[in-house]
């Protein structure tokens, strides 16, 4: 992997914390507790509970995705970065870039 490569993931994974991290707030407020004095129906209520669900499972795969962005921040400086942990290829760049959070090959990841 070359020094330039480097350089394109660096910039992509800290464009993709930024992001992730904006998410992050966002489900945050979203998934406060629904006050029950708030004048909604029944119906209204069952279905913003369900909804608040639906938003903390995103939250924990956007907290998730976070913690392996920042993984591969502090790893890209190692010699074994860009290689497949199955089968010890190299990765695609074009994956790395698209998901830098991948450790494994398209192949391995299936």
């Amino acid at each position: 992997m070359t020094e330039q490569e480097k350089i394109d993931i660096k910039a992509r994974v800290v464009t993709e914390i930024e992001k992730t991290n904006n998410a992050i707030v966002d489900y945050r407020e979203l998934t406060k507790p629904i006050s029950p004095e708030n004048a909604i129906g029944r119906i209204s209520r069952m279905d913003a509970i369900n909804n608040k669900s639906v938003t903390e499972a995103a939250l924990r795969q956007a907290e998730g995705k976070l913690k392996n962005l920042q993984n591969v921040l502090e790893s890209i400086d190692n010699k074994d970065f860009g290689l497949c942990l199955k089968c010890h290829q190299a990765i695609p760049i074009g994956r790395i870039l698209l998901m830098p959070q991948s450790r494994h090959c398209v192949n391995c990841a299936r």
